[in-house]
């Protein structure tokens, strides 16, 4: 490919990357999976940052955003269905973020204790987000 051509298709690539995260606002989901993982990262973290939010762990915390706003991207039926679910519930979309966040950490850290066998941990992690409400989530986390 010449050069004018490479700097060309960069730059359609570059067009389509998202140079700003707000969680309240859902990312268009081709700009979002466009934009390196790396990058979307940071632009959760300085999100939080930026409106000076403190957290015990701001990278995790970031990390956990962008895999759910990755499933959310991608269509992955289950957590599209708990967030919209948890917003008719009255949780901010941030806050039906974190409900899903929740659910996926707790499976994380369970994964991570566990010796035996661990079974289908992605269906695990499907059906308790299927039965998460917004009540159960302010009761736990908020």
């Amino acid at each position: 490919m010449p050069l004018p051509a490479m700097a060309t298709l960069q730059g359609e690539l570059a067009e389509d990357a998202v140079d700003s995260y707000d969680p309240d606002r859902a990312p268009a989901s081709a700009d979002w999976l466009a934009t390196d993982e790396g990058e979307r990262i940071k632009l959760v973290s300085a999100y939080h940052r930026g409106r000076r939010i403190k957290l015990p762990n701001a990278q995790l915390h970031a990390v956990i955003h962008v895999i759910v706003e990755n499933q959310l991207a991608l269509g992955e039926e289950v957590v599209v269905n708990a967030l919209a679910r948890l917003q008719t519930e009255a949780l901010s979309r941030h806050d039906a973020l974190h409900a899903i966040g929740s659910v996926l950490a707790v499976d994380i850290y369970e994964l991570m204790r566990e010796e035996a066998d661990t079974g289908d941990v992605y269906s695990r992690y499907l059906e308790r987000l299927a039965k998460l409400t917004a009540a159960q989530w302010r009761a736990d986390y908020a």
